[in-house]
């Protein structure tokens, strides 16, 4: 579907300039392609020769919109015999401003991601800002869970790879970046659902994109970050968070409305780099998780950078390594 959706725009990395006048600080957004849009592969790819996984792209167009939804579904080539596997819904990152299911980073991250973790993916397509500022990628996250749900129940025409393939007593919410955040309240918001027979067994949050109007020490530390300056922070929020609401909105900063809500999701993965500016912000949300007594396992890595486990197969295949432990053991993580 990466050829007939009509997303052009969200194939498009956002650039945002900056120039001061008396007037004060004036924003200008341009959406540049930098990674192409990539079909998906059901069967075998000639020019893939490492292929691990196939891929397919579902409608999942919700009644009434005019967006056309869908998910990309993945599932390892090497599956196992009689064996259903957990499902990870991942959402991904790009400040809510860019990148599609369909873009190729996330694609081949979600190739490995299926491979590594031995999972389904479903990697989910929402609207972008700032034409469709939040919740309406909130929305579309939580009508995809809905459509899964609908899948499990085995209503007309179940999808056959959910059907055949998924164990859906064991399933994860995971994102990174802006998509950990649509994580985040979509889980919560998920979980005031009844989603029998599906299971949400845990949320993954990688480099969690909160905020807040009061600054921490990671982001003036890492004010000119050249991954994630503060000023791009500052302007995907303001593209995307409700007409004239600031930093401290429940959709930016998790702690000003409803944090108690976390209790409903059976168990928390955190992870973040040192080298990330916002990684103050997660290690004072797994602080808040712990003094909520909810289960949590985290993992703050030396180093890194905003985006290091899209841009780095290394970084990348470590960090699936810790999901594995988290989704198939008891939530342990392994050094």
């Amino acid at each position: 579907m990466a050829n007939n959706h009509g997303r052009s725009k969200q194939n498009t990395i956002p650039y945002l300039e900056r120039s001061i006048s008396s007037y004060g600080i004036h924003l200008t957004l341009t959406r540049e392609n930098r990674y192409p849009m990539v079909n998906a592969t059901p069967f075998w790819d000639p020019n893939q020769p490492n292929q691990v996984a196939f891929s397919k792209d579902v409608r999942t167009n919700p009644p009434g919109s005019k967006f056309k939804s869908f998910i990309r579904l993945y599932k390892p080539v090497e599956l196992p015999w009689q064996t259903k596997l957990p499902l990870i819904i991942y959402i991904h990152g790009g400040g809510f401003a860019s990148y599609s299911a369909a873009t190729s980073i996330y694609h081949e991250y979600c190739n490995n991601l299926a491979a590594r973790v031995r999972s389904v993916v479903a990697s989910v397509e929402y609207r972008l800002s700032p034409e469709h500022p939040l919740p309406a990628a909130y929305v579309d996250a939580l009508w995809a869970i809905r459509w899964i749900k609908y899948n499990a129940l085995r209503g007309y025409r179940p999808d056959p790879w959910l059907n055949q393939f998924v164990d859906f007593s064991r399933v994860f919410i995971m994102g990174d970046s802006a998509g950990a955040n649509i994580a985040y309240h979509t889980a919560l918001r998920a979980s005031e659902l009844d989603l029998e027979p599906m299971k949400i067994q845990g949320v993954l949050l990688d480099q969690p994109f909160f905020g807040g109007v009061e600054r921490t020490s990671s982001e003036l530390r890492l004010i000119e970050d050249p991954h994630l300056p503060l000023f791009i922070a500052d302007a995907f929020w303001s593209l995307a968070l409700p007409f004239q609401a600031n930093r401290d909105h429940k959709f930016c900063n998790p702690f000003t409305y409803g944090f108690e809500r976390v209790r409903r999701v059976p168990r928390w993965f955190v992870k973040d780099d040192e080298g990330d500016p916002m990684v103050d912000r997660a290690k004072e949300f797994v602080r808040m998780l712990e003094l909520n007594k909810v289960p949590v396992v985290y993992r703050f890595n030396p180093g890194g950078f905003h985006g290091i486990d899209i841009e780095n197969k290394t970084s990348a295949l470590a960090f699936f390594h810790d999901v594995k432990n988290f989704i198939y053991n008891t939530g342990a993580v392994e050094d």
